[in-house]
């Protein structure tokens, strides 16, 4: 009877322990679903907090029906469609921008957006955060999705 108490609860304590608290889902369980109909709006880079300021709109990433994707880099509007590969990555394909000037830490935050955003990045999505996670950059994100 022991035998059988420890056969059965090992696997339920195994699971419990794998837990990491903090409602993350595995790369390979993202999906278009859950990245629909959704606004983010980006609060890092690199790990350092985005600072609003009058130069630089605060940065933003939509994805709406069928995976299509704009928002703002800090400066510039782009745009583009969105894609998820087999390994559990994501960028804008063939991003489009406008092409307005941008002066100090926007530019600085504009480049690493686009960069991260138009190349395959590893992506992370819990509750409240998407995380894209590039070859030079760390973008954050957090969930702010329109209100009517």
């Amino acid at each position: 009877m022991k035998k059988l108490l420890v056969a059965v609860s090992l696997p339920i304590l195994m699971a419990a322990c794998a837990s990491n608290g903090d409602n993350a889902m595995t790369d390979d369980q993202v999906s278009a679903d859950m990245l629909q109909h959704h606004n983010w709006q980006l609060t890092q880079v690199d790990g350092k907090d985005i600072v609003a300021s009058d130069e630089m709109e605060t940065p933003r990433l939509e994805i709406g029906e069928k995976m299509t994707a704009n928002g703002n880099a800090g400066c510039n509007n782009f745009f583009g469609q969105a894609e998820l590969s087999k390994e559990g990555q994501f960028r804008i394909e063939k991003m489009g921008m406008t092409m307005k000037m941008c002066m100090g830490d926007s530019m600085t935050t504009e480049q690493a957006v686009t960069s991260t955003l138009s190349t395959w990045s590893d992506i992370t999505l819990t509750k409240e955060n998407l995380i894209l996670k590039g070859q030079e950059h760390k973008l954050t994100f957090t969930l702010r999705d329109w209100v009517n």
